[in-house]
């Protein structure tokens, strides 16, 4: 059997709207108060896109810092993956996109689905193919325009949702030396599908008229359905992943950034203090795919991600679907 190749994390990045939109400003579209959203969930603002930004464009920005940081040039790439449930189109893919506006010339492009977890999903895929030798330099980005399928009228569900991306590059650990990829656990319950869903606009329920009139091409979700799922599951993806390895070495959590209460309910299980733990759910709302690498790339610049140490990433969302990764930075 063929020896697999060791794969690091080489440059991380993340791009954001510059459109602020506070918990103040939902109060005027909705039942709802600053109060309210912030106890419920630790949201204080989300970033969202205006009409002439769309995914393919926050990928690119995210996608360019993380080239950079590299030292990476675009046409070096073999690999980019975009996770995301919102590409600019059905056809194409939004990776597809992304090749052209980067003038990535050399890469092969294709999206990954998996909602909240793409990006990890996406991040596992790329480690295969460097691992396996098909591949040696590889984008990873986890992008969404969460905001084109909210229901602004539903205050249970705009609250929650930001726009932004974030992205990775992903290179043999020999060539990089951080970021080493150590373990990997991905997951999924299909016959949870409708707990987090959009019930019409795909081939099963075409877009229609009377249909788009009723509103169900937007998110749906059962709040206390999700809380109870992500709290076990975030507990445990946690704990199988870092299985083997000293509870010391772990240095930091990058969680999903679903719901603050959510996170505090994980890590008190874990006997985890808040100072292990990457939040920033206050400034972004849940940004789904790109939650996990824009929370990534913040604890890099402040320099939060120390040599050496262990850092986890964990993600869940629609399908129902999960996964983390270990990284020894």
């Amino acid at each position: 059997m063929t020896n697999l190749v060791r794969v690091g994390i080489a440059g991380t990045g993340s791009y954001v709207p510059d459109n602020v939109v506070t918990n103040d400003d939902l109060a005027r579209l909705v039942d709802t108060s600053d109060e309210w959203i912030t106890q419920r969930t630790g949201i204080k603002e989300r970033r969202l896109v205006d009409a002439n930004t769309h995914c393919s464009d926050l990928c690119v920005g995210a996608a360019r810092v993380a080239l950079e940081r590299a030292g990476v040039a675009p046409e070096e790439l073999d690999l980019i993956l975009v996770g995301t449930v919102t590409a600019d189109f059905l056809l194409p893919t939004a990776a597809c996109l992304v090749q052209e506006k980067l003038g990535a010339k050399n890469a092969a492009a294709m999206d990954v689905q998996a909602a909240c977890t793409g990006f990890l999903n996406g991040l596992a895929t790329g480690e295969a193919f460097i691992a396996a030798g098909r591949a040696r330099k590889v984008l990873v980005i986890g992008a969404e325009t969460l905001s084109r399928i909210v229901d602004w009228t539903d205050r249970t569900s705009c609250i929650l949702f930001g726009d932004g991306a974030g992205a990775v590059v992903l290179r043999p650990w020999q060539e990089c030396e951080q970021g080493e990829i150590l373990n990997t656990i991905l997951g999924a319950d299909g016959s949870r599908h409708d707990v987090i869903h959009i019930p019409n606009g795909g081939g099963a329920c075409p877009p229609t008229h009377p249909e788009y009139d009723k509103g169900e091409h937007f998110i749906r979700l059962r709040g206390r359905e999700v809380y109870r799922f992500a709290v076990t599951k975030m507990t445990q993806l946690v704990r199988d992943v870092c299985a083997g390895y000293d509870e010391d070495e772990i240095g930091l959590l990058v969680p999903h950034q679903v719901n603050r209460r959510i996170i505090e309910a994980s890590l008190e299980r874990l006997g985890w203090s808040e100072e292990r733990c990457v939040i920033n759910i206050q400034k972004y709302g849940n940004t789904s795919a790109a939650s996990v690498p824009i929370a990534l790339h913040e604890a890099d610049l402040e320099g939060r991600l120390q040599k050496g140490q262990l850092a986890v990433m964990v993600a869940f969302g629609s399908g129902l679907t999960w996964g983390a990764s270990l990284v020894r930075w």
